[in-house]
């Protein structure tokens, strides 16, 4: 059988033919892979440069990032326990009663706090991130008020006696209901609760014109109670606690309240203790906090820069040791500190 005859390049037609009877792809410089590269040629004088410059950049920010940290007063309170009279032995039973659950703490001012002092609630071996729990929500119903029969994703949370549940679902359910109030000197502090949400929360995923509506009216009452002439958007607690966290141990904002501490002041709380965390063997606290130019006490990022700066002069020592003790041969090849070989690459297609 005689072998076809292939025309000049030039020819579209005999080009085209020729591509389908061979495995051969179309030309570009991409796929016969002529793309212009640089690859970097490295000394050891860029090597040790390159970890000192890391080093000189990272433990700076470090040691900044470290003592914003260290600068942020924090007052933690564990009440779970402590607010369970001493005669109680089941203590979800009695968490589930009518009982009066007022309970009285007094917080100690050890340093300076600088106004705003931020409130928050933080719950221990609560797993809102749980695919089920997290699913168990309608954002249309949330953001519209036609959609209040969209209760899909909202089981068991979706109606009460045949009508729909706003907002339903396991999320707005289990709200967090525990409540505080603060005094110092006899003197009430206000707690402002405006503006402890995110805007875009409020002003997008929850509606001006959707009001509660059956919420906790089953036989089992979750959470907290929401106020039926409230529109959802500005009832920023349940806005909080809708914004789920990522781990077990999680902290929310309660309030911020507006006036300095100073040193020796106490502080005195009363709370209503109604959220039930003893059922999963769960842990409530209660956190007053400063806030800094990297937000709240976390000396995570600056232990990391530190620590990754040290490695980092760790090793340009190590190497500059290497360095002096087996140094290359004295035949140079012209390359300074960093060099770059740049050129084409090439590669031909010989598959028929």
């Amino acid at each position: 059988m005689a072998s076809p005859i292939l025309e000049a390049p030039g020819s579209n037609d005999t080009s085209t033919a020729t591509r389908k009877q061979t495995k051969r792809p179309k030309y570009s410089k991409f796929t016969q892979q002529e793309l212009p590269a640089c690859k970097p040629i490295l000394t050891p004088r860029a090597v040790i440069s390159s970890f000192l410059i890391v080093t000189i950049i990272f433990i700076p920010i470090g040691v900044a990032s470290l003592q914003a940290s260290r600068n942020i007063v924090e007052i933690v309170d564990r009440y779970d326990s402590q607010c369970i009279p001493a005669n109680v032995t089941d203590k979800v039973a009695y968490i589930q009663s009518t009982a009066d659950k007022t309970c009285n703490r007094e917080l100690h001012v050890e340093k300076h706090m600088k106004s705003p002092i931020y409130v928050y609630y933080q719950l221990d071996n609560f797993y809102q991130n749980h695919r089920r729990y997290v699913k168990s929500r309608n954002d249309e119903q949330l953001r519209a008020a036609g959609k209040a029969n969209s209760t899909s994703g909202c089981d068991p949370e979706h109606k009460v006696n045949d009508m729909p549940i706003v907002p339903c679902g396991l999320i707005a359910w289990s709200m967090f209901n525990d409540t505080y109030s603060f005094s110092r000197d006899k003197s009430n502090l206000t707690v402002n609760k405006k503006g402890i949400s995110w805007k875009s929360d409020r002003e997008h995923k929850f509606g001006k014109d959707v009001f509660p509506k059956n919420f906790q009216n089953g036989s089992i009452i979750g959470g907290a109670h929401l106020d039926e002439n409230i529109p959802l958007s500005e009832q920023e607690d349940l806005i909080v606690w809708m914004r789920t966290a990522a781990l077990p141990t999680f902290r929310k904002l309660y309030g911020k309240i507006e006036v300095d501490m100073e040193k020796g002041d106490v502080i005195h709380v009363t709370l209503k203790n109604h959220y039930n965390t003893y059922s999963f063997n769960g842990e409530k606290k209660l956190v007053l906090s400063t806030a800094g130019w990297l937000g709240g006490k976390n000396d995570f990022l600056g232990v990391a820069y530190l620590t990754v700066g040290g490695l980092s002069f760790f090793l340009a020592m190590a190497f500059t040791v290497l360095y002096f003790v087996n140094p290359r041969g004295k035949v140079t090849y012209g390359y300074p500190p960093v060099a770059f070989t740049c050129g084409l690459l090439h590669q031909d297609w010989n598959i028929l």
